[in-house]
């Protein structure tokens, strides 16, 4: 009795904190709670999650979840004025950036693979793709079989490479491969016939055609080398932001308020050419706001 008493004083006295361990902030809180900013890395032309506007301002669908979780970060750390600070990156340097803390989150077109989970976490899935090829409707190309030959461009750093040498491997197919630094140079080397087809997912390819000059000359092969989940992409080992941004985004999802967001990027004119990406939603993506999970392929 004498001791159940004197736990109680010490308690209220502030001598013993009851959950103290469980409220102290660790991995990418504490770096925001001590620094009292946090960095975004923002992809320059994955049309339409992350890329920059006429004024050089990045924009998206990612950013506008990634902002959710921005949010929520100076809602739990109450710091109103809390100093988002925006960092270009591309599929190269992405992960090593975020691993040595240039940047908090990656908010772009980044698969969730489970050769990455061995260096990354990702939230949830937000977007799934399909891997397939952007080709001139004049090349008289009309399946993945008919690149056999031809010199197929990706992007550097993305899974698109490793997917391609397997395909290749697989199929028996022999290409050449050459490498832009992001998915508009990739493009660009189509649309000037230094490569027959542009090895991309569908809705970065779609991006991409409906900011060419002429849209009309392109078209996406319906053939998919494999489906992919895309979501943002954090340190690995800091489950408390990780809880977070799981909490954050399953919400938006659960909520309804992702079909809003959803609707904006996809099936509305976007920046900088008001054009129409003209991609609702497939089965595969309304499973995932249905059920918010962080698998990986």
């Amino acid at each position: 009795m004498k001791f159940s008493k004197l736990v109680v004083f010490l308690i209220g006295a502030g001598v013993i904190t009851v959950g103290a361990q469980a409220q102290e902030l660790t991995g990418t809180l504490k770096k925001v709670k001590e620094t009292n900013s946090i960095t975004v890395g923002y992809r320059e032309s994955s049309i339409p999650f992350s890329y920059l506007d006429d004024s050089q301002k990045p924009i998206g669908y990612a950013m506008d979840l990634c902002m959710k979780v921005v949010e929520a970060v100076k809602s739990d750390l109450k710091l109103p004025k809390l100093d988002v600070k925006l960092q270009a990156v591309t599929s190269s340097n992405r992960i090593p950036l975020l691993q040595n803390g240039t940047i908090d989150m990656e908010c772009g077109s980044t698969t969730n693979s489970v050769a990455r989970q061995k260096e990354v976490s990702f939230g949830p899935t937000y977007f799934v793709i399909n891997v397939t090829a952007a080709v001139k409707k004049s090349s008289g190309i009309n399946t993945i079989a008919d690149l056999n030959g031809k010199t197929i461009s990706t992007t550097a750093g993305t899974t698109s490479v490793p997917l391609l040498k397997t395909y290749e491997k697989a199929k028996q197919a022999e290409v050449k491969e050459i490498y832009g630094k992001d998915h508009a140079e990739s493009f660009l080397l189509v649309a000037d016939d230094r490569a027959a087809g542009f090895v991309m997912d569908d809705i970065l390819l779609a991006g991409q055609i409906a900011n060419a000059r002429n849209p009309g000359d392109f078209k996406i092969l319906p053939e998919s080398m494999r489906q992919e989940p895309y979501s943002m992409m954090l340190r690995k080992e800091d489950p408390q932001f990780k809880a977070l941004v799981d909490k954050t985004i399953g919400g938006v999802m659960k909520s309804g308020e992702i079909e809003k967001i959803y609707a904006k990027w996809f099936t509305s004119p976007v920046p900088p050419k008001n054009l129409n990406m003209n991609f609702p939603m497939t089965p595969a993506i309304k499973e995932a706001f249905k059920t918010p999970n962080d698998k990986g392929v």
